[in-house]
Parts: C-alpha cells; structure tokens; sequence
C-alpha cells in the first residue's frame, strides 16, 4: 500500500478532461470535482448526524454539526478561487459546456432533500430510473434532518406534538406553532436542546451564505446571461438565497 494507490490518485488525477486548450478550463473542473467530494462528505456527515440525534446523543450530533459546518465553510471559501477567472476567461470555454449545468449535480439535490427540501420538480434533470433520480427520491422519502432533531427532542423529554412525529416525510415540512412552542421551552431551558437547535441555525445560515456567494459570482462571471442548463441563471438563484431549512428555529426569534 502506498500513498498514491490508497488515495488511487492515477484515478482522480486522471479525471479531468477538458475539452478545449483554453487555460482556465482545468481550474473550473477541478473546483466542481472538488465540491462534488465535499457533497459526498457532507451527505455521509448528515447520515451519521441524524443516527446521532435520533439516539440521542447530543455531544456526538454537535461534534458533527461542527465539522458539517467547517466544511460548509472551506465550500465558500472555493468561490475566492473562481472569482480569480474573470468572464473573458470564462466564456472562452463556456460553450465547450453544452447543457451540463450545476442543476444536474444529483449529489446536492440529495443533500437538499437530506435537509428538508420536497420538491418534484428537481427531477426535469433526472431520466426516469437514473441513479441520481433513485437516490434523490430515496432522500426525500426519508426523515430529514429537523424530523431527525424532533426525535431527538423526544429522547430529552420533550413532547412533540404527534402529528409532527408520524408527518408524511414525502410532503414539505410546514411550520408549526405547536412545534414552535416547543422549542422555546428548550431554548428557556437553555441545554443541550438548545445548543443543537442553535448549531441548526448555524447550518441553515451557513448555506444561504453559500448561496448567497454562489450567485455573486454568477452574476460577476456571466451577468445577466441565461444558465448553461436552460435556467434564468442567477434571476433563479437569487430565489433560492433566503430559503430556509428550518422555518421554525427563525420564526422563534422574534419570540425570545
């Protein structure tokens, strides 16, 4: 065993193919591949993270909120990187993209899903039996991570209401007064409840600023500029950017 066949890098560094000479192409590869292992790290976090909660754990669940959101940070931090091609560089292979487009990235539709997101329309981008589309739909059938956190609640002798524990998980997660209600009480009492539900919020936040940095560099890179996979580009994006994961937690704020 060696470094290089442990890590099989003849295999990753193998896996760049630009498709033209342009010099810049090679850098917006390797970021997308790059962020494509971060999602996958990330899902695998969020699998432990709700297995951790739903036991009970919660020095454990905040242990691996911390390192999802370290990661979420190194995610923004790759958008510096981008920045430094400017639009000239860009669109000298930007036709070479066809359609491909970050839309088609099956990886961070399964985490949105993994975080709460019930949405069919994600599936334009997924022939029927696909791999991405099976593990997308497996996502959303599964208990998201708030309906992860509501077990947990339960483990810390909190009584969620029953209609939120036996929800259909294939609907959207409405927001809930009762469950609102609830989660003040664990923020008054000010424990490990409390400290969980404010590194969700952590996590809710850490990804509007990933959105937020994404489609900043969208509109400095291509403006106005339709996407490559048939989208408004960043007229769309800027929709996503105050999406919340956990509607409750915000709406409590002004109830503190």
């Amino acid at each position: 065993m060696t470094y290089s066949s442990y890590l099989a890098l003849d295999d990753v560094l193998a896996a760049q193919h630009p498709r033209s000479d342009e010099h810049d192409e090679l850098l917006f590869i390797v970021i997308h591949q790059v962020y494509e292992l971060w999602f996958k790290q990330m899902l695998h976090e969020l699998s432990g993270l709700q297995q951790r909660l739903e036991a009970g754990d919660g020095p454990r669940a905040l242990h691996t909120l911390g390192r999802v959101l370290t990661i979420l940070k190194v995610n923004v931090a790759q958008v510096d990187v981008l920045e430094t091609m400017t639009p000239r560089q860009f669109t000298s292979f930007r036709g070479r993209l066809d359609a491909s487009s970050g839309f088609q990235s099956a990886q961070f539709r399964e985490l949105e899903a993994t975080l709460g997101r019930r949405d069919s329309r994600v599936f334009e981008h997924y022939p029927e039996g696909s791999s991405g589309r099976v593990r997308i739909a497996a996502a959303m059938s599964r208990p998201s991570v708030f309906d992860s956190f509501l077990r947990y609640l339960v483990t810390q002798g909190y009584d969620v209401p029953a209609a939120a524990l036996e929800r259909d998980l294939t609907s959207p997660w409405e927001p809930s007064p009762d469950v609102q209600r609830l989660l003040l009480a664990a923020y008054a009492d000010d424990g490990g409840a409390a400290q969980v539900a404010e590194r969700l919020v952590d996590l809710d936040e850490g990804l509007q600023e990933w959105r937020y940095r994404h489609v900043k560099m969208v509109e400095r890179t291509i403006g106005a500029k339709p996407g490559t996979g048939g989208s408004s580009g960043a007229s769309y994006l800027w929709s996503t950017v105050t999406r919340a994961l956990f509607p409750d937690l915000w709406a409590i704020r002004s109830e503190m």
